[in-house]
C-alpha cells in the first residue's frame, strides 16, 4: 500500500471522485477509492475487507500479494477473531466512521494479541469506515497512520464524516456488481475461532471460558465486570479460579496455552 497524503482538496477531489464513480463496476474500484480518500485524509496504509459472521475476512484491496504483509496474512487467517474492529462489528457497531482507540478494549495495548500481532502493523492511529453491505456482510475500510504521521486531525475526521455517505453508496454499488468475484474466496471459520470458543473446555466453567475469551481480547477486569453486569470482585474471583485451573499466573501464560490449544486444532496455525 502506498503512502497517501491529501492533495489540494478543491482541485483534486472532484476528479478523483469522478474516477471512483467510473470504477464502481470494475475490479480497480479499490485503487480508485484509495486515491479519492487520499484527497481527504492523510494515511500510510489502507485495507478494505469484508466481514461475514461465519467466514474469514476477505480482502477487497489491496489484492496484489506484493502489498500484503505476513502480518496481514496472519490477521486474515487466524488473528482476526481477537481484533477489536471485528468484535465491535459482531456486537453491532453499525455504520459510520470510528477510530480504533474508541472501540478497542481498555487494556488492548497490553493484550498478548496486540503485542504479538497488531503491534507489527506499526500504527499509531486507525480510522475505520464501516458499511453494511447486507444483513450478513459488513465492509470495513481501515486507514492506518504510523508514528511519523501522528494521529488524525479533527479537520480530517470531519471531512471523512462528510464524504462517508458518498463512500457508503459507491461501495454498496461496487459490491452489488462484484460480490460474486469475491464469494469464491470465502472460507468457513477456521481453527482460530473454534479454539477461542473451546479453549478450556472441560477445565473451565462456561462463565470462566467467557471471561478468558474477553481477557484474550484485551479487556480489563473492570471492563469485563461492566460488560457482564457482575461485580469487580466476582471477576477477580473468576480470574483467580482460571489461573488455578489452568495452572497459570499471568495473562501471557494463558495466551501461550491458547496458542498450544490452537496448534492442536490446526498444526499449521501461528500468530
Amino acid at each position: 500500500m502506498q503512502n497517501r497524503a491529501p492533495q489540494s482538496t478543491a482541485e483534486q477531489w472532484p476528479k478523483a471522485l469522478a474516477s471512483l464513480i467510473d470504477s464502481v463496476r470494475l475490479p480497480s474500484f479499490g485503487g480508485a477509492l484509495e486515491k479519492f480518500l487520499a484527497t481527504q485524509c492523510h494515511f500510510d496504509t489502507l485495507l478494505m475487507v469484508t466481514f461475514k459472521k461465519s467466514f474469514k475476512p476477505i480482502v477487497l484491496h489491496p489484492t496484489d500479494p506484493a502489498e500484503q504483509s505476513l502480518t496481514l496474512h496472519n490477521y486474515i487467517n487466524r488473528s482476526y477473531v481477537l481484533d477489536p474492529l471485528f468484535n465491535a462489528i459482531q456486537g453491532d457497531l453499525g455504520e459510520g466512521v470510528s477510530r480504533l482507540i474508541d472501540i478497542a478494549p481498555d487494556s488492548f495495548e497490553t493484550s498478548e494479541y496486540y503485542q504479538t500481532c497488531y503491534k507489527d502493523f506499526d500504527l499509531i492511529d486507525e480510522i475505520n469506515l464501516t458499511i453494511e453491505l447486507d444483513s450478513k456482510v459488513t465492509c470495513a475500510i481501515s486507514l492506518g497512520r504510523r508514528t511519523s504521521r501522528g494521529t488524525i486531525t479533527r479537520a480530517e475526521l470531519t471531512r471523512l464524516n462528510e464524504i462517508y455517505p458518498i463512500v457508503n453508496s459507491l461501495v454498496r454499488q461496487f459490491w452489488l456488481s462484484q460480490s460474486q468475484e469475491y464469494i469464491k474466496y470465502e472460507k468457513s471459520e477456521g481453527a482460530m475461532k473454534q479454539a477461542l470458543s473451546s479453549f478450556g473446555s472441560g477445565i473451565l466453567t462456561p462463565r470462566e471460558q467467557e471471561i478468558t475469551g474477553l481477557i484474550l481480547q484485551g479487556h480489563s477486569s473492570k471492563a469485563i465486570a461492566n460488560m457482564l453486569d457482575i461485580s469487580l470482585g466476582t471477576v477477580k474471583v473468576h480470574r483467580k479460579n482460571i489461573h488455578t485451573r489452568l495452572n497459570t499466573s499471568t495473562q501471557s501464560e494463558i495466551f501461550t496455552l491458547f496458542l498450544a490449544h490452537l496448534k492442536e486444532l490446526d498444526p499449521a496455525a501461528t500468530i
